[in-house]
């Protein structure tokens, strides 16, 4: 057996959910691996929709800019029944909010965030995949087969299973994976139609029969690329597995690889569709892959057990409506990887890594429920309001009030409490620059915690409040002046805009911490700084002056 401990941390699976959480680590300093099974990043259009919030996170490790390079905006949904159009969805967002909906190809997702982590100092290992382990109080035996065949047992600190629906780490683990399968089959397909349908925005095209039921359905996702877009539709009988149980492969929106065999979709079969269903006529051409898939919904009875965790589509499956799951893995990665980060640094106790389940296990069970409602219901039976659809939708909304970490409420009713997402703003100042920044701009790079002190006067920076030390900006209320003379005694923006007080809804001085994964920790009277962060490194199980890093 082995007995070195060769790594803190051994990540399986090197889809977009694992290369986050591989992003994560190293960007807090923690030394991770990264394996996966297969040999090369597969071409496949599986995961395309990119969430706003997906966008902020990648804000703030400084991945964005590249990825708007590359994907294309998703501006609305055009809705056809029987030929005719129904409805035309604008995705319209706050205008507080920094981005937008966007697509993109999974294989250019994982491009960019391999990328990412290869800058970062790690690199995928591939045709590594994982066949066992086993865990102690001190660490986890892992043994691997290498792309060589031969295998290796290695001693980690902690695994992250990011493998899939047929997670070998859930397998392992014992945990269950409670669900179902809808009993329709669908195919997918990266095509290109020549049709003059709005840029950017998808379509969704059904038949519905007299009895009201929907027995034919199109749905055409904008891709990078003239005339590009992954279209799903249902299957035709001679494609169907026949009642086969099916689940969704490592990475997708519920989807497989392309299949072998007769049973992978043609040009024809997707010709076939469009011209019963395309609003416009239209010839599909460049078939760059095709799958057969059935939607599945499982999660999960907790996303980890001692050194051991699983996150993405090894925690949970669901529908691809409104694009939740790759998004949703992305989360459980960040969640999961600066709590690891804390605890191997030794800047926090193991009792933090319990809070991964309690926060991420809800925000996973809401998002399999509703994607099942959305589903077989239509998103237009979702009671609440179209603004509240439209935030949960972008995941604006994910939030963890009820769980371990969130500290008391402070403040009016309505403004950001512990829990929340911090709501990005624009407006900020300072007097070098001729421009004003957003708060993304501000926390851009830094890792860690991070603690905002809204003051309405320069005299409420007292030294207790602004030498914690935590990575500490200062934002100073619109009508407190703010000139090159100043010397605040930590980095300070004036919050010329008012939208920071708008958004924060600050009582007076005020003090907000912002965890790793930019949601609030905290807010309180800057008069109870020293109180409100001893109760925070409590709630971490962090000694008394860890930084909080």
């Amino acid at each position: 057996m082995a007995d070195t401990r060769t790594t803190d941390i051994l990540i399986a699976g090197a889809g977009p959910v694992g290369l986050s959480a591989a992003a994560e680590l190293c960007r807090h300093g923690v030394h991770c691996r990264l394996v996966d099974r297969l040999p090369a990043r597969l071409p496949y259009a599986k995961a395309v929709g990119i969430q706003p919030r997906t966008l902020e996170i990648w804000d703030r490790m400084g991945l964005a800019r590249a990825v708007l390079e590359t994907a294309v905006p998703i501006r609305g949904q055009i809705v056809f029944v029987n030929g005719r159009e129904r409805a035309r969805i604008d995705l319209t967002l706050p205008p507080e909010v920094p981005y937008g909906f966007a697509a993109l190809p999974q294989y250019e997702t994982e491009r960019l965030l391999e990328e990412y982590v290869a800058g970062l100092g790690t690199i995928i290992e591939r045709g590594t995949a994982l066949l066992s382990f086993t865990q102690d109080p001190d660490g986890v035996t892992v043994r691997l087969r290498t792309a060589s065949g031969a295998e290796e047992e290695i001693r980690v600190g902690h695994l992250i299973g990011c493998d899939g629906a047929h997670s070998t780490v859930r397998e392992g683990l014992g945990l269950t994976f409670e669900g179902g399968a809808f009993t329709e089959e669908y195919m997918l397909a990266d095509v290109e139609a020549d049709w003059d349908l709005p840029h950017g925005f998808g379509v969704r095209s059904s038949h519905v029969a007299d009895d009201g039921s929907t027995d034919d359905l199109l749905v055409c996702i904008p891709l990078p690329g003239r005339g590009r877009y992954r279209m799903s539709m249902l299957v035709p009988p001679e494609l169907s597995t026949a009642g086969a149980a099916r689940e969704p492969g490592r990475g997708g929106e519920a989807a497989h690889g392309p299949e072998g065999g007769d049973r992978t979709p043609e040009l024809s079969h997707i010709q076939a569709v469009v011209d019963r269903l395309s609003p416009r006529p239209a010839v599909v051409s460049d078939l760059r892959w095709s799958s057969v898939f059935r939607i599945s919904h499982r999660i999960v009875d907790r996303y980890g057990d001692g050194r051991v965790f699983v996150a993405g589509d090894a925690a949970h499956i669901h529908p691809p409506t409104g694009a939740q799951s790759m998004n949703t893995g992305i989360q459980d990665a960040c969640n999961l990887a600066w709590k690891l980060a804390l605890v191997v640094r030794g800047e926090a106790g193991s009792e933090l890594l319990t809070t991964y389940d309690a926060e991420r296990r809800p925000a996973g069970e809401e998002v399999v429920g509703r994607t099942v409602r959305h589903a077989t219901h239509g998103v237009e039976t979702d009671p609440d309001d179209p603004r509240t659809v439209l935030l949960r939708e972008a995941q604006l909304l994910v939030g963890y009030r009820d769980g371990p970490l969130a500290a008391g409420s402070y403040g009016p009713a309505g403004a950001p409490q512990p829990g929340d997402r911090a709501p990005d703003c624009a407006g900020l100042t300072v007097p070098v620059a001729t421009y004003p920044l957003r708060l993304l701009d501000v926390l851009r790079g830094r890792t860690g915690h991070v603690l905002l002190l809204y003051a309405t006067d320069l005299a409420d920076l007292t030294e207790s409040a602004c030498t914690t030390g935590l990575r500490t900006v200062a934002v100073l209320a619109q009508e407190t002046a703010l000139t090159a003379r100043d010397a605040l005694p930590v980095p300070g923006y004036r919050d010329t805009a008012g939208e920071f007080a708008r958004l924060y809804r600050p009582v007076g001085s005020t003090g907000f911490l912002v965890r790793p994964d930019g949601h609030l920790a905290a807010r309180f009277p800057l008069t109870d700084t020293a109180a409100a962060l001893a109760d925070c490194r409590k709630a971490l199980s962090a000694p008394g002056d860890a930084a909080l890093g």
